[in-house]
């Protein structure tokens, strides 16, 4: 089996992006790597629930103006009320392009109007940086989880 590959198409308006701007994709997405599992609710089927909040990511050192990249050292994220990740911003040794499936399209050249065969796969983000957590949860207060 083969597919076709294809840039990414032009968003129709950026994202709002919660992420520092070193780390933001123009679709919001950011690798995320963790050592463990994450244990989501499920429904009675044993199908995971959505919609759930998993936790937060925090950047406390983070200055908006700000040079430098010291800020990438400490990322906590909060899972729960009651337990803390600490990690850090990490450039990938090679930056990772993330795929997805497109629907064919109609398409337009010098001979006519035809509509695309076969499988099409569209680049949806180029990812040049990861946010990594290696240690083991921390206990905290529900002050600082909330």
């Amino acid at each position: 089996m083969s597919a076709k590959l294809h840039p990414p198409s032009k968003p129709s308006q950026p994202k709002s992006n919660p992420l520092p701007p070193l780390i933001q994709t123009p679709s919001g997405l950011a690798l995320l790597e963790l050592q463990g599992t994450i244990n989501l609710p499920q429904s009675k089927d044993g199908q995971a629930l959505s919609g759930i909040e998993i936790g937060r990511i925090d950047f406390p050192d983070f200055v908006p103006d700000a040079e430098g990249s010291a800020w990438m050292k400490r990322v906590h994220m909060y899972v729960g009320q009651h337990q803390r990740l600490t990690g850090e911003v990490k450039k990938l040794p090679k930056a990772i392009a993330v795929i997805s499936r497109r629907e064919n399209r109609v398409l337009e050249n010098s001979s006519g109007t035809y509509l695309e065969e076969g499988e099409n796969l569209e680049v949806v983000e180029i990812v040049k940086y990861k946010i990594m957590f290696s240690n083991r949860p921390e206990p905290v207060g529900t002050t600082n989880a909330s």
